[in-house]
């Protein structure tokens, strides 16, 4: 078997594309991947391309080796774009080799351990205030302007069978609602990343008002990104603590000051889903700096993602996939979870457009707040390209977050 063609195709996500590599086969084999370029990192699909040329006419199942050269030649830049490309390339190849064996990926790791996993929902509401018009136009969801909406949505979350949801801090004033600053757009980017006290409170307010709305049980996460600095972070986390966070995730570039928030933080820390390779991740473990590692498999690949895990473990932490991005992804991203013990909840986007279901053959299986571990061949989905080509981007390499999200 050998690898004849690589192509990337694109679907628009309303606020962001969907992006998929088809790797075919002169067997007539194909494999898929989904991967996504954004404003972080513009020309991955360029990169993707170049890398692709040096794979054509290899086995395909040859998946270590593969990954592995392509590793070696950009080891020069490793990490960021170059991981991103290598990680789309390996993740087609794995879902070609399971297919060329009639099994789930996951079972080329051992799995499943598990046949299901609980998922939360992600950007509880953050879409809905970015994409305001777009929502309420498109997709028909009430609007989000009022600490009153804030506790509809937890009601929402219940009724629609979530155990748990994942926000980002949002600021409620006159009438409507606005997002505080990730930390890498460019509208309003504050570089010190400083939390006033009205910004504290404001967020303090919005996860109130999400808990009445979901009750005591569920879990609620928060996400500030790259928003602060462990200063504002303190702070932020010492007004929150009557709502009983499940986690702080916060990104935060240094295994030290990570690891010192977390000694006093009062809340479990989630983080490193923009960390690339057991290299990258090891310091933090060596310093005790998370509860939970987040891995995102577009971004490392399978394989890398599980050896991760198994790092993660030896530490007794467990993992959750960063998780932000279509169905193809989903089912890459529950393969990790069927094949490593060490899972605390995975990532899943609960606000989407109307076709993304469209995309692709099979969408994954939610029941009770918990997602169906795929068994079909390979990722257990395949890419529709009729529904794909019936959907063109507005803009290829549209941002997920310059787009509103």
């Amino acid at each position: 078997m050998r690898i004849v063609k690589i192509e990337d195709i694109h679907a628009d996500g309303g606020w962001r594309v969907f992006s998929f590599l088809k790797l075919t086969t002169d067997e007539g084999l194909v494999g898929w991947a989904e991967y996504n370029e954004s404003n972080w990192n513009q020309g991955l699909t360029m990169v993707i391309r170049k890398l692709a040329e040096r794979v054509i006419g290899q086995d395909p199942r040859a998946v270590a080796r593969i990954s592995a050269t392509l590793a070696a030649v950009t080891r020069m830049a490793p990490g960021g774009v170059n991981r991103q490309a290598v990680a789309a390339i390996e993740n087609a190849c794995l879902d070609v080799k399971a297919r060329a064996l009639g099994v789930p990926v996951h079972a080329l790791f051992g799995g499943p351990v598990r046949d299901d996993v609980t998922v939360y929902w992600s950007h509880c509401g953050t879409f809905r205030v970015r994409n305001a018009d777009f929502f309420e136009r498109v997709i028909g969801t009430p609007p989000l302007r009022t600490l009153d909406d804030m506790k509809a949505l937890g009601e929402e979350a219940i009724r629609r069978g979530y155990r748990a949801v994942k926000t980002n801090p949002l600021r409620f004033a006159d009438g409507r609602a606005t997002m505080c600053n990730p930390g890498f757009a460019v509208d309003g980017l504050d570089l010190a990343g400083n939390a006033e006290n009205d910004l504290v409170d404001g967020v303090a307010d919005q996860l109130q008002a999400l808990r009445e709305g979901l009750g005591p049980q569920a879990g609620i996460l928060l996400d500030v990104n790259f928003s602060f600095r462990p200063e504002a972070l303190r702070r932020l986390l010492a007004r929150v603590a009557p709502v009983r966070l499940t986690w702080l995730e916060a990104d935060v570039h240094d295994p030290a000051a990570l690891a010192d928030l977390r000694r006093g933080a009062g809340a479990p820390i989630a983080s490193l889903e923009a960390i690339y390779g057991r290299q990258g991740y090891r310091p933090y473990f060596e310093r005790g700096a998370v509860d939970v590692a987040i891995i995102d498999v577009p971004w490392n690949g399978l394989m890398e993602s599980v050896k991760i895990a198994a790092m993660a473990e030896a530490y007794e932490v467990n993992v959750a996939p960063h998780n932000f991005y279509g169905h193809l992804a989903t089912n890459m991203s529950a393969h990790l979870c069927a094949a490593v013990p060490n899972v605390r909840i995975m990532e899943i986007e609960g606000d989407d457009v109307p076709w993304k279901d469209d995309l692709v053959s099979d969408p994954p299986v939610l029941k009770d707040g918990r997602l169906v571990i795929p068994q079909g061949p390979g990722w257990g989905t395949t890419v529709n390209e009729e529904a794909v080509a019936a959907h063109p981007p507005k803009a290829t390499g549209s941002s997920f977050w310059l787009a509103g999200g």
